[in-house]
This record gives C-alpha cells, sequence and structure tokens, in this order.
C-alpha cells in the first residue's frame, strides 16, 4: 500500500510549525496529518475532523460556504457571467458521457500519483489561479499553498493575489505562478525577471482577459473593484461576523490594506482604491508575440491558460510553450463559450509532446477520469478549495483534496484500472444531456 510521507518544508528548509489560519491548528487532535493519506482504500487511517462531518462531496463545501460568507463574496467566487451559460456548459459537459467499466481486474494495486513536468504528484488534479483569495479566506493564497504542499499537489498563484508571490513561493517553493499581462513587453520583462528570481519554474500566461467579462452578479450582489462600502455591503459584511472579523478585521489589523501585489514587478495598488481598475490597462494589446518574447526570457515551464481553439492551441505549441490549459475562466469571461471537455478530444489528438490541462467543471473523481481518458494529462480546480479554505483554514483544504482523491481511488477500482495512464476513449460513451 503506497503511503505519501509529509513533504519537507521547502527544500532544505527548516521544520516550521503547522499554521493556524482561522484559529485552527492543522496538528490538533482529529485533522489527520499527511502521511496518514493513502493511495489505497483497503484501509484508511485518515481521520475526518467532526467539524466536517458534513463535507461529503466537493459540492457540499459551497453550499456552506453560502453561509459563511457575505452574499456579494460568494457571488464573487461562484457565479458567471450573463446567462451563466458558459458556466453551465462547463460542468455539464461531464454529463455527456458515461463510463463503460472493465470488470473482474484485479486493481488492487491502483495509484492516483501522476507526473507532470518531471514532479510526481499525489494525484492528477491540482489548484487553480484563485484572485482575491485572501480577502475570501484569511490569508487565502498561503493557506492553499500550505495545503498542496502537504497533500504533494500544485497549486497555481494568481497574479489577482493579496500576498506577495515570495511569501507564497516560500511557504510552497513548488508553486506555479499565473500572470495577468499587458501587451507592453517591457512590463512582462520586469515581472519575469521578479517572479524567476524568486524561485518559480512554472509560469502561466492568461490569454482569455483582454477585457473583463460581464459579471452583473457582481453589481446585483454588491461587489465592485474597487470595493466600495455602501450600505449594502454593510450590511451584508456585519450579518456574517465570522468572515468580517476573521478574514478583513484580522487582515487589516495584521498586516494593513490588501494590495494586489503580484500584477507587476512592483506592488500594485491597494484592492479598494481606483488603481484597482487601471491596473488591467492594456491587457487587450497581449498578443503571440509576446509569448514569443516571454518563451525567449523564461527558462522553465510556460503554460497558456485560457485557450479552446484547437488551431490556438498549435499557435503556443509553435511559439514553445510547454503546455496548455483548457478553461473557460470558470465560465466568468466569454458567456456560451465552449466547454473545455467538448473541444479536448480534437486537442489532444494534435498535442504531440504538449501538456494538456483542463479545468472550469471539476467536482467529482468520475470527471477527472473522463477528462484523463479523453486525453488531459490533469486537471485544476478553483471554487471547490476556496470555499474550504474558507470554512476550514488548512485542514479545510487537505479534507477537499481528500475527498477528491479518494474518490478518484475507489473509481478506479470500479472501472478496472491500476494506474491512470490505463485510461482511454475505450471507457467512455457519449450520453447527451437529457432534460
Amino acid at each position: 500500500m503506497a503511503t505519501l510521507d509529509r513533504p519537507a518544508s521547502g527544500l532544505g528548509a527548516p521544520e516550521r510549525a503547522a499554521p493556524t489560519v482561522g484559529g485552527a491548528d492543522a496538528t490538533a487532535a482529529g485533522i489527520a496529518a499527511p502521511q496518514a493519506i493513502v493511495t489505497s482504500l483497503k484501509r484508511s487511517d485518515a481521520v475526518t475532523p467532526y467539524r466536517f462531518r458534513d463535507l461529503l462531496a466537493l459540492d457540499d463545501f459551497e453550499r456552506h460556504a453560502r453561509k459563511l460568507l457575505p452574499p456579494m463574496i460568494f457571488q464573487y467566487v461562484s457565479g458567471g457571467v450573463e446567462t451563466g451559460s458558459a458556466l453551465a456548459q462547463s460542468r455539464g459537459a461531464y454529463a455527456d458521457y458515461a463510463l463503460v467499466p472493465r470488470l473482474m481486474r484485479d486493481t488492487s494495486a491502483r495509484d492516483t500519483a501522476t507526473t507532470l513536468f518531471g514532479q510526481t504528484y499525489a494525484a492528477p488534479f491540482g489548484i487553480g489561479p484563485l484572485g482575491g483569495a485572501a480577502f475570501i479566506a484569511y490569508r487565502g493564497d498561503l493557506v492553499l499553498a500550505e495545503a498542496a504542499r502537504r497533500m504533494n499537489l500544485p497549486m497555481c498563484l494568481s497574479a489577482s493575489s493579496l500576498i506577495r508571490l515570495e511569501d507564497v513561493h516560500a511557504q510552497n517553493p513548488q508553486a506555479w505562478f499565473q500572470g495577468y499581462l499587458p501587451g507592453d513587453q517591457n512590463r512582462i520583462d520586469r515581472l519575469l525577471d521578479r517572479v524567476e528570481a524568486t524561485g518559480y519554474r512554472t509560469f502561466v500566461v492568461t490569454a482569455d482577459t483582454p477585457t473583463l467579462g460581464n459579471r452583473e452578479h457582481n453589481i446585483r450582489s454588491g461587489f465592485s473593484m474597487p470595493i466600495k462600502v455602501t450600505p449594502k455591503v454593510a450590511w451584508q459584511s456585519v450579518t456574517h461576523p465570522r468572515w468580517l472579523l476573521g478574514t478583513v478585521a484580522r487582515t487589516f489589523l495584521k498586516h494593513g490594506a490588501p494590495h494586489f501585489e503580484n500584477t507587476e514587478a512592483e506592488r500594485g495598488p491597494p484592492m479598494m482604491s481606483q488603481g484597482a481598475v487601471r491596473n488591467t490597462i492594456a491587457r487587450d494589446q497581449l498578443s503571440w508575440k509576446n509569448l514569443e518574447a516571454i518563451r525567449k526570457r523564461w527558462s522553465g515551464n510556460l503554460l497558456v491558460k485560457g485557450l479552446l481553439a484547437p488551431e490556438d492551441v498549435d499557435i503556443a505549441r509553435a511559439c514553445g510553450a510547454d503546455g496548455v490549459i483548457l478553461s473557460t475562466h470558470g465560465g466568468r469571461q466569454l458567456d456560451y463559450a465552449v466547454a473545455p471537455l467538448d473541444v479536448l478530444p480534437e486537442i489532444a489528438a494534435r498535442k504531440g509532446g504538449l501538456k494538456i490541462i483542463v479545468d472550469s467543471g471539476v467536482r467529482r473523481g468520475t470527471d477527472v477520469m473522463k477528462a484523463l481518458a479523453l486525453g488531459a494529462d490533469f486537471v485544476l480546480l478553483g471554487r471547490p478549495f476556496m470555499f474550504a479554505a474558507a470554512l476550514g483554514g488548512v485542514p479545510g483544504v487537505e479534507h477537499a483534496m481528500r475527498i477528491l482523491k479518494e474518490e478518484l481511488n475507489r473509481d478506479m477500482a470500479l472501472i478496472g484500472v491500476n494506474r491512470l495512464s490505463e485510461l482511454n476513449p475505450d471507457f467512455l460513451r457519449r450520453a447527451p444531456r437529457r432534460a
């Protein structure tokens, strides 16, 4: 039975105390230590903390977070754009495929471990970039980074984060960095220098944000950027004291006003200032020539996020990208955008040596298997882990990761494989959505 040993705290760094987030000590009794995470489910040593007893699936985290977070914050995380079609399509695409199990096979040696860019992870999923995480959960980016480190899964830091990229890298030296880039190569180069000097080895260029999508739900709920303290916002805040005191007040008291720390080489503006809007200038000028220039300058892994057209994937490969992330930005950019899963087979058939990662809509172990069977190398998730961070800090995120990993392990036994590399389209049948 394969066991995941607890990774060291950094690369050769001295062991540090387990972080406390929202009063939760990751080493407290009842919280499973990382070394208790097992690959086989014949016997699980992981103990579910009592306070997580109702969190049995990733969708449960969203349901509970709705009660914890003010509507404006909850909608900021959970909402899509306009009609919500892109959001629904990304999730619904997984229901279009049914699984065909192969039985009477010995699956006692099954293992979810997956290698990506030379790094072996405990499972084929990780945390996608989540902007403003530290305003949703206290020190949210550090919480996500630490949980990913303990569980040996990748975590991608968003450029729209409120914690310095240097601090996140110190917490998790294996973290990736995702940039929202302008079409100004000088500004790009300065940011690249900062990211490289910090020690990041994977850089993700987001391609699908030339402008922000029409997020009407933000206006309706009272969320704005910069944040304005209106009577509606004030009322939502005071009626959700756990979030107000445990995240907002605690952040201001201990760390001052949150800034967008990583959109440029220099510290960005406070999230409550007009500069937060100006910080998005010139993103609509980003082009393939910028990616070519980044490739010449960046020696690490280079990914392009947000692609859906097979032709764009071909261009990314020609520009020297090591991988692409098929994504609708969680349904938050172009409404009625095609679901990543719907274009995955065509893209996978022509990927060559390119790594194909999929996000948007993954919630179950069976979803992960479907994506891998259709040609994906890896998947990323965002919202469930963000809600988990808000609900339970580092232990909450670990619990969410453990749920998905154990689902995947169980599903491997039920479908009849020991290795995820055995999955292929023969295990699937197209089953169009039914009313």
